[in-house]
């Protein structure tokens, strides 16, 4: 059923589409401007050659060796965030996959950070741990709507190989985490209540009542679909009730198990963080512009949570727009995800944009939100910062765009059109400043359209 462009669909596509536009098909991509001729000067392009580090491959498997420039520009971060200019490109994905493996095998990560829901990964973790569920299923159930991207071919390979790891260490596994708050399933209700009626029935009764018609009785995007269509008065309720229930398990004693006690709290701050996400007032732009900056602040929070309770590094997947410093639209997203991240780990965060100079993804059209299409786009165009990036004299490589000389640091510095497509297209290009947003970059000459797996 196509999906009616009313102001609130518009207004969430964007919080849950990552980084969808909001304008008329046809204003969607605005022509490229042209920029100074000093901008495509071969001597940015000399800079660039000498600090970029040529990449093998974005496929998983082999020799790992060309990653070790990734290693040095890497450090000792406990975070890395792993971008991608699509939501929809198989080389984004399988390039996430390898360096994922890399980084466990080699630099003692243990964690991958996806941007989906927190219960959703919370599923395929068990998976990875415990065998626990089909991921296939689990893929089918959970990656909906909004997050039907990651329903693909490169994402089941990366949680096999997760599940593959895991046999061979079970003493020490790699954890997957959900920092997204779009979705809180039935299992995370059913956690919060269960771990408080094994402490207090009264509490755990309490809960229950707080929690009335809220826990999912039907699909992911069903449900959202339901929730969104909810009266504001409606949502803002939700989240007062919410807010009570995390209260009241805040109240309880930590006991015993101060472990489970902390899931428990997480876990009933991750439902709040669901009801608050669609408690503003979606025909207010200012309201809007809040619950953008809200979602970031909390996407953070919770790969924080992990990182700072398990010890583990981590690697994080999601949008440019989201692992970046500086969104592609300040005014709209207020403030993202990776400039939270780098607000409370500093140094221990580093930021890893990903472009591309050609080739295909998967997004739906933004006259009709249901249908996925594959998009194909041409080599960048005069004025962009990927058309000067592909004249670097190797198919795929890295930079560290702290460390680039001049001219091509001022050159970095400077915001001018690149590629930021979310889940619709036409979108874009936006005006972003590259240095400004990523500590380093992975340039990919073309990318192919993710194979999605069937719904």
């Amino acid at each position: 059923m196509k999906r009616h462009r009313t102001a609130t669909a518009l207004t969430l596509f964007i919080i849950l589409g990552t980084t969808a536009s909001v304008l008329p098909a046809a204003a969607a991509a605005p022509p490229v401007r042209a920029t100074a001729a000093s901008d495509h000067d071969g001597a940015v392009v000399d800079a660039l050659a000498r600090a970029a580090h040529p990449l093998r491959t974005v496929e998983p498997g082999g020799d790992t060796r060309d990653l070790r420039a990734l290693d040095r520009m890497i450090g000792d971060a406990r975070v890395v965030g792993l971008g991608e200019a699509t939501h929809g490109s198989h080389d984004f994905f399988a390039l996430k996959g390898r360096v994922l493996r890399h980084l466990v095998e080699e630099r003692g990560f243990r964690a991958f950070a996806l941007e989906a829901p927190w219960s959703t990964v919370a599923r395929l973790d068990a998976y990875v741990v415990r065998g626990e569920g089909d991921p296939r299923r689990i893929m089918r159930d959970e990656f909906q709507r909004d997050y039907r991207w990651w329903n693909n071919t490169d994402y089941l390979r990366l949680i096999e190989w997760a599940r593959a790891y895991n046999l061979r260490h079970p003493a020490d596994p790699v954890r997957l985490v959900g920092d997204d708050i779009a979705w809180s399933g039935p299992e995370l209700y059913d956690a919060v209540t269960g771990y408080a009626a094994g402490r207090d029935p009264k509490t755990a009764a309490r809960l229950e009542e707080l929690y009335r018609g809220l826990r999912p009785t039907e699909a992911t995007g069903a449900y959202i679909d339901r929730y969104l269509g909810e009266p504001y008065a409606v949502r803002e309720e939700r989240a007062q009730r919410t807010g009570q229930a995390l209260q009241l398990l805040r109240g309880m004693a930590p006991g015993k198990d101060r472990a489970a006690y902390e899931r428990a709290v997480q876990d009933a701050r991750v439902i709040d963080q669901t009801a608050r996400q669609y408690a503003f007032d979606f025909t207010d732009p200012a309201q809007v512009s809040e619950a953008m900056r809200y979602r970031g602040e909390q996407m953070a929070a919770n790969v924080l949570w992990w990182q700072r309770h398990t010890g583990a590094r981590m690697l994080l997947s999601a949008h440019n727009n989201h692992v970046g410093y500086v969104p592609d639209r300040p005014a709209q997203y207020l403030k993202a995800q990776g400039a939270f991240l780098r607000d409370a780990l500093g140094a221990g965060y580093v930021s890893v944009g990903l472009t591309f100079d050609h080739g295909s993804f998967r997004a739906t059209g933004t006259d009709d939100e249901t249908v996925v299409r594959r998009w194909a786009v041409g080599p960048a165009g005069p004025g962009t910062n990927e058309v000067v990036l592909d004249r670097v004299p190797h198919r795929n490589y890295v930079l560290d765009l702290r460390t680039v000389g001049s001219p091509a640091r001022e050159w970095l510095r400077r915001p001018r059109p690149t590629r930021s497509v979310g889940t619709a297209y036409p979108d874009g290009p936006h005006d972003i400043a590259l240095a400004r947003s990523y500590d380093v970059l992975i340039h990919l000459h073309r990318v192919s359209a993710a194979r999605l797996l069937e719904p």
